[in-house]
């Protein structure tokens, strides 16, 4: 019963949060006779918790993130893809990084208001920022909460430059405020694709958009005239590093710009959820998995050094960089995203102004 219940989630362990000095633990004898579905669907339901921030942006100080700011609507995410490096923050809220990441997720009513008065405040000058950088900006609760479009508006009122990643369609809700940016070159939308096989983005990704929705969403935004990037990411070998090349491919037929890619790592407690999740969908290869990250890493499932983490190092590394070359080239050529235009930026908007936007 245990394993239905998780199998809706992408973690299968709840790690102990590394700042708590106590450990709540299941009652046993619930586990063992509770046996009604209901019980366990009620068990199961994400929470909405709403949180106030005193700021909204994030500066990004890696080197191997081409953003100067990062926001975040939203703190956990209910996508619960297993291998998501944001988990572990979610243990400075007094959460755990395994199905609390997934379950309960901090909700920032007030973000589109601290954004706007950070962008119009006395110093401020537009510098690239992104939507995103922790958890999904686009998650399922983003369709009733709607903060991110609000966002978007406070941006697209100051014409301020914006990238957008995420793994769900719903950004085509927005499609009339990313054109209307998009004809300014203010926005770039990177969509994440790991994989061109439903199961595994089921098991790997288990409440994100459909494979097929996501290439949809390529496609509709492209065709909107918005510069779409999408990331393969990660790539996991032995789970989907095979795709890579008809992953290209199929990007580019969809009518993406460019794309990218970035090899798995498992910081923090990552490491041992993804073992055990590998132990669950793929025990017959779990080993063998785990030894092939470790390969390009250094002989760990984890390195933090700004140039390396991202690509990895070792054999296996080098392999997966020249099959994305030659797929980028003969499927991309040349292609690059387009510069954000900072000089449409204005502070002040009169009342005049807006009339004509």
């Amino acid at each position: 019963m245990v394993n239905q219940l998780y199998s809706r989630r992408g973690a299968t362990h709840n790690p102990t949060n590394r700042f708590e000095n106590r450990e709540l633990l299941a009652d046993p004898d619930y586990l063992n006779y509770c046996q009604l579905e209901d019980d366990w669907q009620k068990e199961d339901q994400t929470s909405y918790i709403e949180v106030f921030p005193k700021s909204i942006l994030n500066k990004v100080d890696s080197p191997d993130i081409g953003s100067a700011y990062s926001m975040n609507p939203y703190q956990g995410c209910e996508h619960g893809c297993i291998y998501c490096y944001a988990r572990n923050s979610h243990e400075y809220w007094g959460y755990n990084a395994g199905s609390d990441f997934e379950r309960v997720i901090l909700v920032k009513k007030n973000a589109p208001e601290l954004l706007e008065q950070k962008i119009t405040s006395k110093n401020w000058v537009p510098k690239s920022i992104m939507f995103s950088g922790n958890t999904d900006c686009y998650q399922p609760i983003e369709a009733k909460m709607k903060i991110t479009r609000q966002m978007l508006e406070v941006l697209y009122k100051y014409k301020h430059p914006v990238g957008i990643i995420t793994k769900n369609a719903l950004v085509l809700r927005d499609l009339d405020i990313l054109k209307k940016m998009a004809e300014e070159n203010l926005v770039h939308v990177s969509i994440s694709i790991t994989s061109l096989d439903e199961d595994i983005r089921k098991k790997l990704e288990p409440r994100t958009a459909s494979i097929h929705k996501r290439l949809w969403a390529v496609q509709q935004l492209s065709r909107a005239g918005i510069p779409v990037n999408v990331m393969l990411a990660p790539m996991i070998p032995g789970i989907n590093a095979h795709q890579l090349i008809p992953l290209v491919k199929r990007v580019a037929e969809a009518g993406a710009t460019t794309a990218n890619y970035l090899v798995v790592r498992l910081n923090g407690h990552n490491g041992i959820l993804f073992a055990k999740w590998l132990g669950e969908h793929y025990p017959d290869r779990q080993r063998k998995v785990l030894n092939l990250i470790k390969e390009l890493h250094g002989g760990k499932v984890n390195d933090s050094r700004y140039g390396t983490r991202m690509r990895g190092e070792g054999e296996w590394a080098h392999q997966i960089y020249n099959q994305f070359q030659v797929a980028k080239k003969r499927y991309f050529g040349n292609n690059k995203m387009p510069e954000y235009n900072t000089s449409a930026f204005r502070k002040e908007v009169s009342s005049q102004m807006s009339l004509f936007d």
